[in-house]
């Protein structure tokens, strides 16, 4: 399969560019920097927000991958993410790709129905804009239509660099947690369960969700 991933040098999208080459998959690794230290991957440099580039880039693939992010800048990251996956939209669909999977946020998932993460007390304020930049994201691509099979894949609450265990569970909207109330995925393990779902195709037009 071949696989044009966005984002591929962060921390998540460089572990999903490693498995997606390690399990033999063809990888079009695009960042602004257009480096890729992983053997296997070709490396390129684009920006994601540019629809043109993307259908360029996304012409003949299986599918599209984004592990972009909201800016880190200070500024108000909303429009600006919302913006990077409109463009994303547009340049799969000019492409004539089917297939698009979204590294998502955590702050969307619920503890309750209708009682989202991100807006009870004492969420970490550090961590709002990002998180609902991300929930507007995942609202928009439940507004998609035109047959696009887009898969939103969020992580648990704490997602770091770990062990690669092959030990997970997947869910939808609620979040995970462990029997002490904690909601952790590796970012290793988190890229194996975005592999899967890339090969599986098993929450079509859907949100699912990656923790212990």
């Amino acid at each position: 399969m071949k696989l044009v991933l966005f984002g591929a040098t962060g921390m998540v999208g460089s572990r999903i560019a490693t498995e997606a080459s390690a399990r033999g998959h063809q990888v079009v690794a695009v960042s602004r920097s257009g480096q890729s230290p992983i053997p296997g991957v070709t490396a390129t440099a684009a920006d994601a927000s540019d629809p043109a580039k993307v259908a360029e880039l996304a012409a003949g693939a299986d599918a599209v991958a984004s592990a972009c992010v909201p800016p880190r800048d200070g500024s108000d990251p909303r429009e600006p993410f919302l913006a990077i996956n409109r463009a994303l939209v547009e340049g799969v669909r000019q492409a004539g790709v089917r297939r698009l999977l979204v590294v998502g946020g955590a702050g969307s998932l619920e503890i309750a129905p209708g009682q989202a993460v991100a807006d009870q007390p004492g969420f970490p304020e550090a961590y709002l804009p990002e998180a609902l930049a991300h929930r507007d994201a995942l609202a928009y691509y439940r507004t998609v239509e035109d047959g696009l099979d887009w898969t939103y894949v969020s992580p648990a609450a704490e997602i770091a660099p770990g062990e690669r265990t092959g030990t997970f569970r997947i869910g939808g909207d609620r979040m995970l947690t462990d029997d002490h109330g904690n909601s952790r995925i590796s970012a290793e393990d988190y890229a194996i369960a975005f592999v899967d779902e890339l090969e599986k195709d098993a929450h079509p037009r859907a949100r699912m969700s990656v923790a212990y």
